[in-house]
């Protein structure tokens, strides 16, 4: 009998703990969207094949930056208890050129607790020479809210910019478009003249609408460490690709090296970019000197308005420099993954009228409202007067409390 109680009560041990720490999954759990600008480890970080389905490379650029699920069997008392434990992957993908982006989520919304709440994971360091530089790759960080609630990001949900030390800027472009031409891999190479290392100082052609002292055309160089096509394999039918978002100031000097090659350092931003700052290695908030992470609270909209959003569902991180450092090659920002530095925090009531769920109630989320209506979509926090659909009824009741 006592046999049978000790293994009930290992089984629940078990449970308990699976369930716990399943629950409580800190790491990312999907990437839903990579899309790199060209760049020297497109292809390789991760690996990629000519014609490859998108969806293929989607799964390996999950399996090297989000979660994985560890089982572990010990011996307790005689009996085999398996245990389920879920780790950091410790891999890294590219994005790429300025524009490049991956988009990728938890198993769970990330929930505003008004405090550091997430962290991106990247691969900056500080330069020996330089403690204010090194390699540092800022990549914007935007949030997106599952509007229509189908678990995907989509063209129904809202996005928001978490506004970094270097939002208002006077030289932050916030409508900067990039165009980038597939090249001719078998067209003649032009080598630098002054850096042996580039082997083709024409390699990928790109068009701008820079309006500050940066060019608005140029070229993205190949260098003699990085022979493989840099232009995604998996795109091969697109003759150009296109980004649109913020572009942030350059960040790199070249300060000479000691054999009279270019030494080039990229300087931080003070807050508010992945792969700007070294990561903590046990991953804490708020510590100085490395990244201390993410505020839900930094959210801005399209007009650079402060939201007060409860939750996030989304995270899309892009490449925010356009630069070239020689035999550097490009500013590329690397995503090794995320944690939510809070995984248990419960989601908060949803307020009744906000529709956009921004965390206020206006005539914005009339217009979600009707959208909602106009393509026959029921979204819970729409349902305005609780009759359990999502119609004219609710556009009445959400102006009755506007003007309330």
């Amino acid at each position: 009998m006592m046999n049978k109680i000790r293994t009930i009560l290992l089984a629940a041990i078990a449970f308990m703990t699976t369930s716990t720490l399943w629950a409580a999954h800190p790491w990312l759990a999907r990437v839903y969207q990579y899309r790199p600008a060209p760049g020297q480890f497109v292809n390789t970080m991760p690996p990629a094949r000519v014609g490859e389905p998108e969806d293929s490379v989607l799964a390996r650029c999950q399996s090297r930056i989000c979660g994985r699920i560890d089982t572990i069997t010990q011996n307790f008392h005689g009996q085999l208890i398996t245990r389920i434990d879920t780790v950091w992957s410790e891999g890294m993908v590219t994005l790429g050129g300025y524009g490049g982006y991956v988009v990728m989520g938890f198993d769970h919304p990330v929930v505003n607790m008004h405090t550091w709440d997430f962290d991106i994971l990247g691969n900056a360091f500080y330069s020996e020479r330089m403690e204010s530089g090194g390699s540092c790759e800022p990549g914007i960080v935007m949030v997106g809210v599952d509007m229509d609630g189908d678990g995907l990001p989509s063209e129904g949900d809202r996005w928001y910019e978490l506004a970094g030390s270097e939002y208002n800027h006077p030289r932050t472009q916030h409508d900067y478009t990039i165009t980038y031409y597939r090249p001719d891999e078998n067209k003649p190479r032009v080598p630098s003249t002054t850096d042996p290392y580039l082997v083709d100082t024409t390699y990928i052609r790109w068009t701008s609408n820079d309006v500050n002292a940066d060019s608005t055309s140029g070229y993205m160089s190949r260098n003699s460490f990085h022979y493989q096509p840099y232009w995604p394999l998996w795109q091969q039918d697109e003759e150009t690709l296109t980004f649109t978002g913020a572009k942030l100031r350059c960040n790199a000097v070249d300060i000479g090296g000691d054999n009279g090659e270019a030494y080039f350092v990229q300087y931080t931003f003070p807050w508010g970019y992945a792969d700007n700052l070294p990561n903590h290695p046990n991953h804490l908030p708020g510590v100085e000197g490395f990244n201390p992470g993410f505020k839900i609270d930094w959210a801005v909209d399209e007009n650079g308005r402060h939201v007060n959003l409860t939750h996030i569902d989304f995270i899309k991180v892009y490449n925010a420099i356009n630069q070239y450092c020689g035999w550097i090659g490009e500013t590329s920002t690397e995503v090794a993954g995320a944690v939510d530095f809070h995984p248990e925090a419960t989601m908060p009531e949803p307020m009744v009228g906000d529709i956009n769920e921004d965390g206020e109630v206006g005539l914005s989320d009339v217009n979600a409202l009707i959208d909602l209506v106009l393509t026959s979509r029921y979204v819970r926090v729409a349902d305005v007067n609780g009759d359990g659909e999502v119609g004219l009824s609710d556009v009445n009741a959400l102006i009755d409390i506007i003007l309330r």
